[in-house]
């Protein structure tokens, strides 16, 4: 995701998702940062609550599209937007994001990013990359305050100074750096004609994630069945299936699926879910139900490996784009991209003029099949058992429209979620 600040009434602000090695966190705020425990999981509680609220407005707008987005990255960059913020514009992301104070974003990325978000490739676990760079024109300058934030709490982020004059020049490079950061899952990250000599600043960050099932699928037992679409059509496409447990869970009107990752030595402990409605047509209730219950995701977990029956997960593979300026317009978030002064805590030009942001663009590419999953983006706890335990063999074939969440179970944090329609 990626966000471009300009000097003028025509500021660009432009955020793209970028990807960076984990590096230890250099202490800024360790007191609070690693204050009570109790505090960190409302802080991962009320950062669950965003990602819930984000995908469900963005799938309810996108019914008859496959999706994959990642609401961490989108959350990444509006808590630096409100750390570079003041007065109502602060004000109003605060309450987006359901904190009280930038001191609780802070804390909560200096933990995440030093311990959950960290790499685990290279003990046994899934390959994780996380990262976030500037490009400042040379007559824009940062706050100090604000690059020490960005350095000690968001993962060393890169900075580098361009001209925005050469505005071509300035995008290849940012789509360079995204495709590099991603594994080159992401390219062409900048759309068209939204970097111009006016451009101020512009920032990215960047979610790669790379993880093998714990127990694989066997290929020479993936076949084709049919999917059935939201219309009625139905397409023939490559299932996955298994004959080992799996934990599932049954609800009065949806299943749980939960396919965990090879973890490793480390302590990250990572799982696809998918949410699977009875009804071939029942995902749009289906994410209704997930807006309007509160901490939906952290109540429907499946905890027990059961024995399955007919089991069936079709292979995909999707790639997606949007504006997510507009999606954070409908949700309330507007001042940002007002002309002002509340955003010159993250720097000013050598003119004068106050940044906004423009505009908020976010990237996506996931691809799950047999050996796992691969998914990379660019922006630019209490528990609840099966509603039906299952004492016999429980059936879970998405041969239709299905919701899907990356999460790390041990904090609960949500890096990626969508929808295969």
């Amino acid at each position: 995701m990626a966000f471009i600040f300009r000097p003028s009434t025509f500021n660009m602000l432009k955020p793209l998702l970028q990807q960076r090695s984990f590096n230890t966190f250099e202490p800024m705020v360790a007191a609070s940062t690693m204050a009570k425990g109790a505090d960190f999981k409302q802080s991962i509680r009320n950062q669950t609550r965003v990602s819930t609220t984000l995908a469900t407005h963005l799938l309810s707008k996108e019914p008859n599209s496959n999706v994959v987005f990642s609401p961490l990255s989108i959350h990444v960059v509006l808590s630096l937007l409100a750390a570079g913020s003041k007065g109502q514009t602060l004000d109003q992301l605060l309450a987006f994001l359901k904190t009280n104070t930038t001191h609780d974003l802070n804390s909560l990325y200096s933990r995440l990013v030093s311990s959950i978000l960290a790499d685990a490739s290279p003990n046994g676990g899934p390959r994780l990359h996380f990262a976030n760079g500037f490009w400042v024109d040379k007559t824009f300058t940062l706050n100090p305050s604000f690059k020490q934030l960005a350095d000690t709490v968001y993962n060393k982020a890169a900075c580098k100074q361009v001209d925005f004059a050469k505005a071509d020049e300035v995008a290849k490079e940012v789509d360079l750096w995204a495709a590099k950061q991603t594994n080159g899952l992401i390219k062409g990250v900048l759309p068209a004609n939204v970097v111009s000599s006016r451009t101020g600043l512009l920032f990215a960050n960047a979610v790669y994630f790379k993880g093998a099932w714990s127990k694989k699928f066997d290929e020479s037992m993936t076949e084709k069945f049919d999917f059935h679409h939201l219309n009625g059509n139905k397409v023939r496409v490559p299932f996955m299936t298994s004959k080992e447990k799996q934990f599932v869970c049954e609800f009065s009107d949806f299943k749980v699926l939960g396919l965990r990752y090879l973890q490793g030595k480390g302590d990250h402990k990572f799982t696809m879910y998918f949410y699977l409605p009875d009804a071939k047509d029942g995902l749009p209730s289906l994410i209704q139900k997930i807006g309007i219950t509160p901490d939906f995701l952290d109540n429907h977990i499946p905890y027990t490996a059961v024995p399955v029956g007919k089991f069936l997960i079709p292979k995909f593979k999707i790639a997606f784009e949007f504006e997510a300026s507009n999606m954070l317009k409908e949700l309330g978030i507007v001042l940002p991209f007002r002309y002002g002064d509340d955003l010159t805590e993250i720097g000013n030009s050598s003119t004068g003029e106050s940044p906004f942001v423009s505009g908020i663009h976010h990237k996506s590419f996931v691809e799950v099949n047999e050996e796992g999953t691969e998914v990379a983006a660019v922006t630019r706890a209490g528990f609840r058992t099966c509603d039906r335990p299952s004492y016999k063999k429980v059936d879970f074939v998405a041969d239709h429209p299905f919701l899907y969440v990356i999460r790390e179970d041990v904090t609960g944090v949500v890096l990626f979620m969508g929808q295969v329609v």
